[in-house]
This record gives structure tokens, C-alpha cells and sequence, in this order.
């Protein structure tokens, strides 16, 4: 792979000089490709991965998708709607990808996780149980880190599962997220319009360094009595 430049089978088999024909070399790769990667292969990875991480490590997690729209023999090619569209009625076909990446010293992103997945298989659960592995993998890996996720986390099925990791996390919030507050539901955006951020920092968004004004409350959710903090970011 790394010769050829290419993860494509058939670049793959042109930097191997073999005298078979090119498709029986393909046919052979890939029937070694189905039996997956060894424990022991996987094992040794993220032990290298974690010495290139820092002692405060950094986790985060997201869901993609690969499209598939002229696949025919693809197995258990899944229809999803497509969310990128501006309609909400436009479905395709696809698989599902999970990845949980983790920073490294030098806060390059190097993936502890990667699941390809789709509904349509038998045995298939759902989204949230390959997104809940991915959090496992991560916690048993370096025991205790601080998980980053965007507001299609804000799930009390994700925030349960962090707590009971005994895990630190930022997790954005929805609009319509109710929070405990001095023992009165309050929504979040309520919150954040009560407040003026006081301390100021620079953050790197779209494209662009901006000054911005941080604030801070402590709350509590909805499915759990224990404390967390609202970051609000001006």
C-alpha cells in the first residue's frame, strides 16, 4: 500500500511484480482481507498509539457514512436518508461509519476506533451500540480521558454511558435541552441568555481565529442527578 500510494487492490497488485494474473492476485488478497484483522495485529496498534498520546488524552468520536449510489452486490447495503440534502425525502444507499480518534502530542488525529456497519444485516442493533463500543475501547484503553463529541451526541443513552465509564466529555447541546437548574427545568439557550461570557480566549472557527467569551454554570440533566457544567461560548 504504502508503495503503490493506494488502498485499491488492483494498485496494490501492480507493486507486487508476481506472474500470476492480475485478478487471481486480487481474487487472493481479498480472501485474506475477509478473515479481518488478528487481535494481536489490533492489540499491538493501539499500544503504539498509546505512547503517542499525551497524559490528558483527547477522544473523539463521530459517525459518517460512505454512499454507495451505483452499488448492486455491496452485502447488506443499507437505504438511509440522506441528511445532507435540502430535502428531508431523498434516500440512498450506504454504510454506516463510526471513528473515534484520539489526539496525539503533537494533536494530530490518529483513529483508536473504526466500524463499518449497516441495518440492514441480521444481527444489526443499532448506531448507538457501535458509537457505546467505540467509548469502551476508548476507556479501557487509557482508563480515563475526556470524550469530544458534536450535538448529535446529546443523548442521555451517551451521557449515562460516559458517567458509568467514569469519563470526562464535551458535548454539545441541542436547542431544546432542558437542564436542572437551582431545582427548576431550564432550557439551555435560556441559560446561555441570562449570561455574559467574562473570560475571553481565541478559538479557531470556520476557517478563522475569533475572540470569544466564555461562561460557565453548573447544571444537572435530565436522566441524572449528577452535576456538569454548561460551557456557553460567545
Amino acid at each position: 500500500m504504502l508503495a503503490a500510494g493506494s488502498c485499491l487492490l488492483t494498485d496494490v497488485v501492480d507493486q507486487l511484480h508476481e506472474d500470476s494474473k492480475k485478478i487471481n492476485i486480487v481474487d487472493r488478497l481479498s480472501r485474506h482481507l475477509e478473515k479481518g484483522i488478528s487481535d494481536q495485529t489490533c492489540t499491538s496498534y493501539l499500544q503504539i498509539v498509546k505512547k503517542l498520546a499525551p497524559s490528558e488524552t483527547v477522544i473523539h468520536i463521530d459517525d459518517s457514512d460512505v454512499v454507495k449510489p451505483d452499488g448492486y452486490k455491496f452485502e447488506s447495503l443499507g437505504i438511509v436518508r440522506d441528511g445532507s440534502e435540502s430535502t428531508s425525502n431523498v434516500y440512498k444507499k450506504r454504510y454506516y461509519v463510526t471513528e473515534a480518534g484520539v489526539l496525539t502530542t503533537s494533536n494530530h488525529p490518529v483513529s483508536i476506533f473504526s466500524r463499518i456497519h449497516s441495518s440492514s444485516k441480521k444481527d444489526y442493533k443499532s448506531t448507538n451500540t457501535i458509537t457505546l463500543n467505540a467509548m469502551e475501547q476508548g476507556s479501557a484503553l487509557f482508563k480515563k480521558a475526556t470524550f469530544c463529541m458534536n450535538r448529535g451526541y446529546d443523548d442521555n443513552k451517551m451521557f449515562l454511558k460516559l458517567n458509568e465509564l467514569g469519563q470526562d466529555y464535551v458535548i454539545g447541546l441541542k436547542s431544546n435541552r432542558k437542564l436542572l437548574y437551582h431545582n427548576k427545568w431550564t432550557f439551555a439557550t435560556e441559560l446561555r441568555n441570562r449570561r455574559k461570557g467574562k473570560v475571553k480566549t481565541n478559538v479557531f472557527y470556520k476557517g478563522k481565529n475569533h475572540e470569544a467569551c466564555l461562561s460557565h454554570v453548573k447544571v444537572q440533566i435530565t436522566v441524572s442527578r449528577k452535576g456538569i457544567y454548561l460551557v456557553l461560548v460567545y
